[in-house]
């Protein structure tokens, strides 16, 4: 007869791959975008420079989502929820294949981003919801793992469909992927109305309204949108920076993507083991102290004879890391039954501070007559500026919250 324990144990590991799975389309139906930048580019007559536009307008209509959703997500069942944003998000990546010139792929885009912001924030919310703190650490590291995962298989994976078949056909297979995930939550995804079914958007106004006024939530804000703009200044660009300035081959794109989100797989689960016996704040200082140096090797400090491989492996980690640390810490600020409107609040706040940090880049990069990148050692400047703040407000928080466990959480074995 299978124990509370071992059924608490099987409830967890069941719920943490079917989030994993949901953040991987997620993650993935975000990021291939990025890579394929210049595929899409030369195909559309698209100007390189207008790459980190178009990763700016997913951020963009994610954020605006998010900020809608912290107004009615805690209303409804988690488990509907997703299934509609996800179902969404399959329509949304289908859209993108039938783009024909930049506006239309803009508009695919933001319908993307629309429904995968709240995704986002209502998969983080289930995490926080059933994993007890003392375990929500690697439990995150784990989950989190979705964006390693992407990295070593689906975008090395769409690259290849892309140079085989054209860059519409990653599009394609990602919105069947998603619809074979919305089964499976369909199936297995634990149902459960949320602690907060009644009240009204003014109450949620107000609830909103005082976060902006907590210091604490606006610290963990902060930290959230500084990390994510510093990185989405760089992100966007990174696959034509390579190709473009360090002349790195686009055969080899791939591999190059494999090995940094392995390498970021086990980094992450390393990190979420790391702060549940140290703290946050720890190990936001090691990543952005990594994110510092190879920002510095990879843009400012370039060409060098480092390989290629191993600033993009190097800045993957650090930039996974600091993640790791920054979802874990946040998800202590919120009481369980505001969690999801408040991650969703915080997902806008990130999304719309990744959404600043690509148009900025758009706006400081220029390409030269014989097709190079100009202006990346000014943005990779502008990156670290913006890092360095970074460690501290991860240290205000955790001084204002005082705990080092987080909010209890539901018994996992009850909710089995």
């Amino acid at each position: 007869m299978m124990s509370a324990v071992d059924s608490g144990q099987k409830f967890e590991f069941r719920l943490i791959v079917l989030i994993g799975l949901i953040q991987f389309i997620n993650i993935l139906d975000f990021m291939m975008v990025m890579p394929l930048g210049p595929d899409y580019a030369r195909a559309l007559g698209i100007p390189a420079e207008h790459i980190g536009t178009i990763g700016g307008t997913y951020t963009l209509a994610a954020a605006i989502a998010g900020l809608l959703g912290a107004l009615f997500l805690d209303r409804f069942d988690r488990k509907r929820a997703v299934l509609f944003f996800l179902f969404g998000l399959m329509i949304a990546t289908a859209c993108g294949a039938l783009a024909w010139d930049l506006p239309s792929l803009i508009f695919a885009r933001a319908l993307a981003g629309t429904f995968g912001g709240p995704l986002t924030s209502l998969a983080i919310a289930m995490i926080a919801d059933y994993i007890p703190p003392e375990r929500r650490g690697a439990a995150m590291g784990k989950v989190m793992g979705a964006f390693a995962a992407a990295s070593v298989l689906g975008i090395p994976f769409g690259l290849e469909i892309a140079r085989l078949f054209g860059w519409r056909a990653p599009f394609l297979v990602l919105a069947l992927g998603a619809m074979g995930v919305i089964v499976m939550a369909w199936f297995f995804l634990p149902r459960g109305k949320n602690t907060k079914n009644s009240g009204n958007v003014t109450e949620q106004l107000s609830y909103i309204g005082g976060c902006l006024r907590n210091p604490t939530a606006l610290s963990a804000f902060a930290f959230m949108g500084l990390s994510m703009m510093s990185g989405f200044m760089i992100i966007p660009n990174f696959s034509a920076h390579l190709q473009m300035n360090l002349d790195y081959p686009r055969e080899h794109l791939g591999i190059l993507y494999f090995c940094g989100g392995l390498i970021s797989f086990f980094s992450m689960r390393w990190v979420g083991k790391w702060i549940d016996r140290t703290s946050a704040t720890h190990a936001a200082v090691g990543s952005t102290a990594l994110f510092i140096l190879v920002t510095c090797v990879g843009f400012i400090w370039y060409p060098n004879p480092i390989p290629a491989v191993v600033i993009f492996v190097t800045f993957m980690v650090s930039m996974s890391s600091r993640s790791v640390a920054a979802q874990t810490l946040a998800s202590k600020v919120p009481r369980p039954d505001e969690r999801g409107s408040y991650m969703s609040l915080q997902s806008s706040v990130t999304h719309l501070s990744s959404a600043i940090g690509a148009f900025l880049s758009s706006q400081i990069l220029t390409h030269s007559a014989d097709n190079r990148l100009i202006g990346v050692d000014r943005l990779g400047i502008m990156a670290i500026a913006v890092s360095i703040i970074v460690p501290f407000l991860f240290y205000f928080t955790e001084k204002r919250l005082h705990i080092s466990r987080g909010h209890p959480a539901p018994d996992p074995a009850a909710l089995a």
